[in-house]
């Protein structure tokens, strides 16, 4: 039987991959790379000590790096993007490349899909996305897939494949198909050993996270028992086994366990109840433990303690930088790989798009700070009133789509100009007007031109002169 994926044609019976273009058919059985390298420390497999990611997951501290890390990078929209004049430029929403980032698949949005995709990277340290095409070979649906049933395979010439069991979500129904690496988007992890294997944060503080579930595991267990500890009875004399064992399901039926807190022991024949040498909550430094497994589990996950409710809160406000140093030390190498990662497997070059991510997002809730910087950018001419106005989700306005400067600001070529006392700083070019010159401060004003007197109006001014001599 043979299935179609794509442009992949699997042969179910020998679960090999007929690929058509000359490439060597690998069966799932004698191919491939798997090493047992999934150990918290060396030697770890060989005695059997294994660290189950499940019971760290339930670590506190552990699902909040996780949690908070994984939400962060789902709530943000990526973009379809080109470069326009050196600028990249959201593309409309007509492409055939942008759907699957808007709805990657039939059964999750799009905050699910990233959700699913970041949990199982830093779960698991792998993350395995499969394609689904149209009829023109664009990515239509992406899927993914439980990263505990797919292996990686290596052929002897150096290509990649992946041996799939079955998933009826990303409708892989046959119980074992090789698929080649170009129908997988593989978004692996920190890899130390192997380029195809990448390893989750569990191997590095999967210990810490144990040690912290085991003593709030002991201290449950101590509570619940009404904060008494086991004791040791003891006889005077000589007991039989069967009197040590009679009097030993005698007490625990009676004096231990949540049930019988209280109740009030009645001994004889010399018997003595005495409580062993136990460390307390304040000698075993429980509560220093318990804060510097958590303080290591945000440092696995390069998170801000605060941002986890672990320490206190830095002293100084600052949001913004603040959030700076959470985005650069944690969300940035994610959001990176994601971003190629998408760009690569969606085959985005050829058309001449990438994938962005509006990480501008992150400080939305920031509206002091994303006020200010939209102000200064607008009176500084970096953004026009429209472009900051989309910043808020407001629509642009008549005359808003240039951007303004100050008459008064000059160029830096005019300065050195006037420094260097060359021609003056604003030559008009070819075509303009002549600048006008602005008199010197200490120049007097010139004297207004002598007006022209005709001959009556001189005729009536002597004989009036006559008249007052006489």
């Amino acid at each position: 039987m043979k299935i179609q994926i794509g442009r992949l044609l699997i042969d179910t019976k020998t679960a090999s991959a007929s690929l058509g273009d000359g490439i060597t058919h690998i069966p799932a059985s004698n191919a491939g790379w798997w090493p047992v390298i999934r150990e918290s420390f060396a030697g770890a497999w060989q005695r059997g000590v294994a660290v189950p990611v499940e019971d760290v997951m339930t670590h506190p501290t552990y699902w909040a790096c996780v949690t908070l890390i994984a939400g962060d990078i789902a709530k943000i929209r990526p973009k379809l993007v080109e470069e326009k004049d050196g600028v990249d430029t959201e593309v409309e929403r007509q492409s055939p490349y942008a759907p699957v980032l808007d709805r990657p698949n039939h059964y999750q949005n799009r905050i699910q899909f990233l959700t699913s995709w970041m949990l199982s990277k830093l779960m698991r340290g792998n993350t395995y996305a499969l394609k689904q095409r149209d009829a023109r070979g664009i990515v239509t649906d992406l899927y993914v897939l439980d990263p505990l049933r797919v292996r990686p395979l290596v052929s002897p010439s150096g290509d990649v494949y992946y041996a799939c069991q079955q998933d009826l979500l990303a409708d892989l129904t046959e119980a074992s198909i090789v698929i080649p690496a170009r129908e997988i988007i593989h978004d692996i992890g920190f890899a130390p050993y192997h380029p195809l294997c990448g390893f989750s944060p569990v191997y590095a503080c999967g210990h810490t996270a144990i040690q912290g579930l085991t003593i709030v595991g002991n201290a449950t267990r101590l509570f619940r028992n009404g904060s008494q500890i086991g004791g040791v009875l003891t006889a005077p004399g000589t007991i039989s086994a069967d009197t040590a064992k009679r009097l030993e399901d005698y007490w625990a039926a009676n004096y231990s366990g949540e049930q019988n807190i209280g109740k009030v022991a009645v001994l004889g024949d010399g018997l003595k109840f005495e409580k062993p040498t136990v460390m307390t909550a304040v000698d075993s430094q429980l509560i220093d433990q318990l804060k510097w497994g958590d303080e290591k589990i945000c440092a696995v996950h390069h998170v801000p303690p605060h941002m986890v409710s672990v320490g206190p809160l830095p002293s100084y406000n600052n949001v913004e930088a603040l959030g700076q140093q959470y985005y650069g030390q944690c969300l940035q190498y994610y959001f990176e790989s994601l971003e190629l990662c998408l760009t690569e497997g969606l085959e985005l070059d050829s058309a001449g798009y990438e994938v962005e991510f509006c990480v501008e997002e992150l400080d939305r809730m920031d509206s002091v700070q994303k006020m200010e910087a939209a102000t200064k950018g607008v009176i500084g001419g970096v953004y026009s009133p429209n472009e900051a106005r989309k910043k808020f989700n407001l629509a642009p306005v008549a005359g808003g789509d240039s951007p303004y400067l100050q008459q008064q600001n000059f160029s830096l070529a005019a300065l050195d100009r006037r420094d260097k006392q060359g021609p003056a700083p604003f030559v008009p070019g070819p075509g303009s007007a002549a600048p006008v010159n602005d008199p010197k401060p200490d120049a007097k004003p010139a004297p207004p031109p002598a007006k022209a007197i005709d001959q009556d109006e001189l005729l009536s001014l002597v004989l009036k002169g006559l008249q007052v001599a006489a």
